[in-house]
């Protein structure tokens, strides 16, 4: 993660202006790295899921026959491996469960943070905030959610779409909280942000056709925990941070604020999540306290 930098009001523009080559030239780089990754692209990892989803099958279907083919035998443990006491192939099934499980979630964040970087990490909100926005995210998404839905079998596909909806808020929070100097935000800018993530997890619902309400209402509840906190002004969000440092420390931190520990753990009862929140704060009450608690630089 960048370190972190406090911002002013307009200094978010002088950083993109800087960083705007750097960008395009990471982008360069990036879509020449998927290009000539094909051995490891979107595609051939669905079809390996598949591939494991197939043997799965076919181990149950084994599995199954071995039991018939053992009550009609005189084997000595016929009878405790039919009745279903016996281990069968359990090793086997969790091994199969697990490899499934890890391919999804490394797909999911192969596309949002690798094949998606260039619109995500290097895209979102970079610059004025209201013209970088999240629709191109969403458009590059979209297609790669395609992919899927139409490649992934249809016992492993709700898993691996949920995974890519976690990765999603995963990567939209790194953004809010983590997105280095080129971002800045103001208090009306909380607006923008909050509609950008509704516009994401309507994308994962599909009107109806794609992930339950629950399911997505339950990945969403961190993200939106943290979104509450940018609807709140600058000097409340500094004495909510002063409560929960002396929460933490006691009376040491009445005197000398401690820099809390990046724990990734994001929310709004965290220390280092409202620090995060104040560091991309562009306005003088932030920057102030920021400078003089932690004499944190305007740039890394």
């Amino acid at each position: 993660m960048p370190a972190l930098t406090r911002c002013t009001t307009g200094s978010k523009f002088r950083v993109f202006k800087k960083e705007k080559s750097q960008i395009t030239q990471r982008r360069k780089c990036l879509v020449g790295t998927v290009n000539g990754d094909s051995s490891h692209g979107i595609p051939q990892l669905c079809v390996r899921m598949n591939t494991l989803q197939y043997i799965r099958t076919q181990l149950e279907v084994l599995e199954k026959r071995t039991v018939i083919q053992l009550r009609n035998s005189n084997a000595t443990n016929a009878n405790h491996f039919a009745d279903g006491t016996g281990k069968k192939f359990e090793l086997s099934r969790s091994a199969f469960v697990e490899c499934i499980q890890l391919l999804c979630e490394a797909t999911a964040y192969k596309v949002v943070f690798h094949e998606l970087s260039h619109v995500l990490w290097d895209g979102l909100y970079v610059g004025e905030v209201s013209s970088s926005r999240i629709e191109p995210f969403l458009q590059e998404l979209e297609q790669y959610l395609e992919i899927i839905s139409s490649t992934v079998h249809d016992r492993v596909r709700t898993r691996v779409i949920t995974d890519v909806m976690k990765a999603s808020f995963d990567g939209f929070l790194m953004v809010l909280l983590a997105g280095g100097p080129a971002r800045a935000f103001t208090l009306q800018d909380s607006e923008i942000i909050e509609e950008d993530f509704k516009f994401l997890t309507d994308m994962f619902w599909s009107n109806g056709d794609g992930l339950p309400t629950d399911l997505i209402d339950k990945y969403s509840t961190t993200v939106k925990d943290v979104l509450s906190l940018f609807h709140i002004d600058s000097a409340s969000l500094v004495e909510q941070f002063r409560s929960l440092s002396f929460d933490s420390h006691g009376s040491s931190a009445k005197s000398r604020l401690p820099m809390p520990p990046t724990t990734g753990q994001w929310n709004s009862t965290e220390p280092n999540t409202v620090l995060r929140v104040l560091c991309y704060r562009s306005d003088e009450t932030a920057a102030k306290f920021l400078k003089k608690a932690y004499n944190l630089p305007k740039k890394l």
